[in-house]
Formats: structure tokens, C-alpha cells, sequence
């Protein structure tokens, strides 16, 4: 149980990273534009990357389930339907 704990963690990790990176690059610029609108309507940085971090973790598991490149049209749109999550996260 404790290395399902540990891969979670590492995974989460990863997560935040990749958002951090696509921040810095501001690519794609979605990336920062829903972190703004969701600190603006009251959400801390932080919730605000967890909630990002799940559109992101789906996005991947889509695309590994489907064999298919990343779909970034799908995954920026998600992002900017924050703070509602995609259907199969709710």
C-alpha cells in the first residue's frame, strides 16, 4: 500500500511540476489564463493548481487509454471550463 501512496505522490508531483513549467513558458497560454480566473473568483493558487492538475492527470489518461497523441484543443478547453471539472472527474 505504501508504494501506491508513494507512486500517487510522485505522480501528483510530476503533475504540478508540468503545470509550473507550462507557467513559466506560458504555453499553452491557457495554462496561466485559468490560473488567473480561478484566483480571481477566490480560489488560492494552490486549489487552483490541484484543480489544474486533475484536467491534466485526465487528459493523459485519455490519452494513453485511447493510443492517441496529447489532444491539446481538448485539455485547454477543459482547463477553461474550470472550476467544472470534465464529466469523467465528477
Amino acid at each position: 500500500m505504501a508504494d501506491t501512496d508513494d507512486d500517487a505522490g510522485f505522480t501528483h508531483e510530476r503533475l504540478l511540476e508540468a503545470l509550473e513549467n507550462q507557467l513559466a513558458a506560458n504555453e499553452p497560454p491557457a495554462t496561466q489564463a485559468t490560473l488567473n480566473k480561478l484566483t480571481l473568483v477566490g480560489y488560492s493558487r494552490e486549489d487552483s493548481l490541484e484543480l489544474m492538475a486533475q484536467v491534466l492527470a485526465h487528459a493523459i489518461g485519455v490519452m494513453l487509454d485511447e493510443d492517441k497523441p496529447f489532444d491539446l484543443a481538448a485539455y485547454e478547453q477543459a482547463l477553461r471550463n474550470l472550476p467544472e471539472l470534465p464529466d469523467a472527474l465528477e
